[in-house]
């Protein structure tokens, strides 16, 4: 028998503040498409699942441990598997999202028995590298996936024959309700057992085989639940724009949601969602305005990472600390 790491005092006090926060936001969020027009709550939607994304990244990287630059491989497939059945067969959201989640994971399943056998650079090199054999796949495969120009006019999924989701109102309850429980699922993994084994592995391999931890299945594990939930992100995703093609495969997209997770505060979960959630809005606002605008969040993610080097969450934190000493 192996000993699990003990939770300390402050993570329950952190759980029971974020569960008496949880009605007022609730009720904020089923607020907000009586509050907001129809392009305020589409940024919305849009934070929201890439919110879910960068959560799914921070799994590998602020939790075990495993920095990827191939996480969009598997959002991107989801996308395209709930688009090609939606599109081509007719396959309703009850069909057709399962059967991405099965595609991602299974792509997670080959890709984690390559990649897992490195660390480090060269996890992070062979990531890309499988990441960018899925986008080829989805390039140059034009009979299938359209090759650049993308699958246009992708249906808007139905609950049923009585609620299309084709209303902006009842689509933001759809994609709002998989996000929390993409979230809630998140919140479990890392505060049970599983996730306490993944910090030790993060933290010593060496130490966590010496406990008796089978560190690579752990690691496998972690892989493709990340997978899975950044597939989920890909099919919500892909009923929004309603359009997918092979950019949501790119190793611009893999990078620019990690850059989400150093720069809300990887090893938190609500910091890569304010991260998501505050790049979705500097590209919606600074565009609007400017060509330039990746200049300018560039600019922004060099100041975060010199004053805040431990991401945004990680600023507080150290703010609220400093308060808190005598």
């Amino acid at each position: 028998m192996t000993a699990l790491p003990s939770k300390p005092v402050r993570s329950r006090r952190g759980a029971a503040a974020v569960l008496l926060g949880l009605p007022p936001a609730l009720l904020a969020l089923l607020s907000l498409p009586y509050l907001l027009s129809t392009y305020d709550l589409g940024i919305v939607v849009q934070m929201m699942i890439f919110s879910l994304f960068a959560m799914s990244l921070d799994l590998l990287v602020g939790f075990t441990g495993m920095p990827s630059l191939g996480h969009a491989a598997y959002f991107g497939i989801a996308a395209y598997t709930a688009g090609l059945l939606a599109l081509k067969l007719g396959w309703g959201v009850w069909f057709a999202m399962p059967a991405a989640l099965i595609a991602s994971a299974l792509t997670a399943v080959l890709f984690g028995f390559l990649a897992l056998r490195t660390r480090g650079s060269y996890f992070l090199m062979i990531t890309l590298a499988l990441s960018q054999v899925a986008w080829g796949i989805a390039f140059g495969w034009r009979s299938l996936t359209g090759g650049d120009d993308g699958m246009p006019n992708i249906p808007r999924p139905s609950l049923d024959a009585h609620w299309p989701l084709t209303d902006d109102r009842a689509f933001y309850y759809f994609v709002l309700a998989f996000v929390g429980l993409g979230t809630l699922l998140l919140v479990r993994i890392v505060a049970s057992p599983f996730g306490y084994a993944l910090r030790g592995i993060r933290e010593s391999e060496t130490r966590m085989r010496a406990l008796g931890y089978d560190v690579w299945r752990y690691k496998f594990a972690a892989f493709v639940l990340a997978a899975v939930l950044a597939g989920l992100a890909g099919c919500l995703y892909v009923y929004y724009n309603r359009f997918v093609s092979p950019d949501y495969l790119q190793v611009v997209r893999s990078a620019e949601v990690l850059l989400m997770v150093i720069l809300g505060g990887a090893g938190t979960l609500i910091g890569p969602a304010i991260g998501a959630s505050l790049i979705v809005v500097l590209e919606n606002l600074i565009s609007a305005y400017t060509e330039r605008w990746l200049m300018m969040i560039g600019v922004i993610y060099i100041l975060v990472a010199m004053f805040a080097p431990r991401g945004i969450m990680g600023f507080i934190r150290e703010r609220l600390r400093a308060r808190a000493r005598p």
